[in-house]
């Protein structure tokens, strides 16, 4: 499973999952002290599924 960061321009900016894991649930933080507020994107690949959501954070 790989877990990635992007901005808004698709520039990665993190990755906070790039190992194998067991079946089931998983709790992932992402540790955005160092970030500005904005809109970015989250991208989960799991095998051949491929899952984009955007995640707006505010400070």
């Amino acid at each position: 499973m790989t877990m990635t960061i992007t901005d808004l321009l698709g520039r990665e900016v993190g990755v906070l999952v790039n190992e194998v894991q067991t079946a089931g649930g998983h709790q992932i933080v992402w540790d955005a002290q160092n970030f500005p507020s904005g809109t970015y994107f989250y991208r989960l690949t799991a095998g051949s599924t491929i899952s984009v959501k955007k995640l707006v954070l505010t400070k």
